[in-house]
């Protein structure tokens, strides 16, 4: 499958679970000052069994949940991985109008993802 490329209007990463290894300040500064805090549209890329979010790569990807939440005009993508040595949690928003688009388009690679390992 190709990648999938597009601007998320909100994304917030946080450490998950909590028995991994603590985030040193410099990844929770950074963190907070290119992605969680940052009011600017953020890119993302899909591709075969990683998630880029800017310049971080999240590979060992799991429990990937894929939503339109009710009474919303967005779509949702929350999941587990790994980025680094760390480990992490991510909620990735998108209220473009061709939110349902890329919703049906990250269905299809989540599904080829499970059906492929």
């Amino acid at each position: 499958m190709s990648e999938i490329k597009y601007l998320a209007d909100k994304v917030f990463v946080h450490r998950w679970p909590h028995d991994t290894p603590l985030w040193d300040s410099f990844t929770k500064d950074n963190l907070d000052d290119h992605i969680n805090k940052n009011p600017e549209k953020k890119q993302i890329i899909v591709k075969d069994n990683t998630i880029t979010i800017e310049n971080i790569e999240f590979f060992s990807l799991k429990k990937i949940g894929i939503s339109v939440p009710f009474f919303k005009d967005e779509c949702t993508m929350i999941f587990e991985g790994r980025f680094g040595d760390l480990f992490g949690h991510a909620h990735i928003t998108i209220k473009s109008g061709n939110y349902l688009d890329i919703f049906n388009q990250l269905i299809q690679w989540r599904e080829n993802l499970q059906n492929n390992s």
